[in-house]
């Protein structure tokens, strides 16, 4: 590899806030703290809002659009007669 040309390639600690969750993988992210390991090492640190610890689609705690409190229930009653009556008034009536 040529000298001077490529991005600081190294290993580095993300830090999930919302949960203090942490993980070390190499990365090329820029930060600005350092964080020591419970092994003795220094890294830098990278913080995220949200990792896969935390976020409801990996963590199963998704709602579903179906479960949602009745409202895509209140749409469809609410734009789905329309729709039938558009329809409806479009078709023309047999002779």
């Amino acid at each position: 590899m040529k000298d001077g040309i490529h991005p600081n390639y190294r290993e580095v600690c993300f830090l999930d806030m919302s949960n203090n969750f942490k993980f070390v993988t190499r990365s090329c992210a820029n930060t600005k703290e350092m964080v020591k390991m419970e092994d003795g090492r220094e890294l830098p640190l990278y913080k995220l809002d949200t990792s896969s610890e935390s976020h409801p689609f990996y963590t199963g705690t998704q709602k579903s659009v179906d479960n949602m409190g009745g409202r895509v229930e209140k749409f469809r009653n609410r734009f789905g007669k329309t729709t039938a009556k558009t329809a409806a008034a479009e078709t023309p009536a047999a002779e």
